[in-house]
């Protein structure tokens, strides 16, 4: 077995259902098994993805065991050679996983690798690669001298940007969005701390990685990660998020002195009282407004899809996509468009995902429609026919 990928899934079932999608080209030329560990979802996701995906494991647990449980439960059971961590709000690219693991069984040292992480607006993620949240580190990026300084080697450790993200890099953090490890690095250093329920783990897994003789590294091998879908932004996942940073701290910096640990302290609390601040500004009802879209399909499936939106709001045309994203940029500027939407089958996942990258300061909202279970997703909504 080459790969064994592990998807932990609670009640985001269409976006889970796009996920596995886009793995399919990827087990026509390798040998891939999938396990989707389900944390006791409430949305019927097993009864949904059962008939679709009759070729996954699927583990039903009868209560939410956490990420690093439900990861651990899946690794116990994995034949393969890597192991990938991913998450159901993703899109991989056809080409990608063949690419990471070329690269992995030429560089014996790598013990995992991440990808570049683009957001359902076609945006670069930071988290793609980072350096580990060490006090210092912790205290640059709470006070905002990151911020002010963003290619700093001191200030700016924790999210890099001085590094280039178009290239290859040796990294301390990779995300556990998307995080390929070599079965025999965890054999070594131990499966995932299930003290941390929710975030965190990765950073611990990365960093037992580094501490086992291995490299993690950044590749530029681009997905999608809809970033937070699988999980709702509220207080209680504020809390959850700094608890593991605290987790992470006393586990590997517990020697650092009481005023200084207090100093971030109080920056991660503020920092949480900031974010729930701005979330529940964020979740306030908003207008709607009139939409004009544009539908890369001909007239039928125009059709078809625009039936799935609000009817009386849609200005819709369609366009014929033949993989050439100077054409798409030449007919976006004849008009304000509002939306843009992708169908999957005609277009592969790597021309989706390079186009949102390449159209990203449109600022779009991006929709992909998947014509086999019928369904329009975007990065923060999902619509499912009837």
């Amino acid at each position: 077995m080459d790969v064994s990928i592990i998807i932990v899934n609670y009640n985001v079932k269409y976006f889970l259902s796009q996920c596995l999608k886009s793995l399919e080209s990827a087990r026509k030329a390798m040998s891939i098994e999938i396990f989707v560990v389900d944390n006791h979802s409430s949305d019927d996701s097993i009864e949904y993805l059962k008939p679709l995906f009759p070729y996954v494991h699927f583990i039903e647990n009868k209560e939410n065991t956490g990420f690093s449980r439900a990861n651990n439960q899946a690794i116990k059971l994995a034949k393969g050679k890597y192991i990938l961590l991913l998450n159901p709000d993703t899109i991989v690219g056809e080409n990608t996983l063949q690419n990471v693991c070329l690269y992995m069984d030429e560089h014996s040292k790598t013990g995992g690798v991440g990808v570049k992480m683009i957001n359902g607006k076609g945006l670069f993620l930071p988290e793609s690669k980072r350096g580990f949240p060490s006090p210092w580190n912790s205290f640059c990026k709470m006070f905002g001298l990151s911020r002010l300084f963003p290619y700093s080697g001191i200030f700016a450790k924790y999210h890099v940007k001085y590094l280039d993200k178009e290239k290859i890099h040796q990294v301390e953090v990779l995300a556990g969005a998307f995080m390929m490890m070599r079965k025999e690095t965890l054999d070594k250093i131990g499966l995932l701390d299930e003290d941390f329920f929710m975030y965190g783990e990765d950073v611990d897994l990365s960093y037992r990685v580094v501490k086992g003789g291995y490299n993690n590294i950044y590749l530029p091998e681009k997905i999608i990660h809809y970033k937070g879908e699988s999980t709702k932004k509220d207080l209680k996942y504020i809390k959850t998020f700094y608890q593991s940073m605290f987790i992470f701290l006393k586990k590997h910096y517990p020697n650092y002195g009481y005023f200084y640990n207090f100093l971030i302290k109080f920056a991660i609390y503020f920092h949480a009282l900031i974010s729930s601040h701005k979330r529940i500004k964020k979740d306030a009802p908003k207008k709607i407004y009139s939409r004009n879209i544009l539908i890369i399909g001909n007239e039928e499936e125009c059709k078809k899809i625009s039936g799935l939106f609000l009817p009386s709001l849609i200005k819709c045309e369609q366009f014929d996509f033949h993989d050439d994203i100077l054409t798409i940029n030449e007919k976006l500027h004849l008009k304000t468009y509002t939306d843009l939407v992708f169908i999957t089958g005609k277009t592969k996942y790597e021309d989706i995902i390079s186009s949102m990258e390449a159209l990203c300061d449109m600022q779009l909202n991006y929709w992909i429609y998947n014509s086999w279970n019928e369904t329009l997703i975007s990065s923060n909504n999902a619509i499912a026919k009837g």
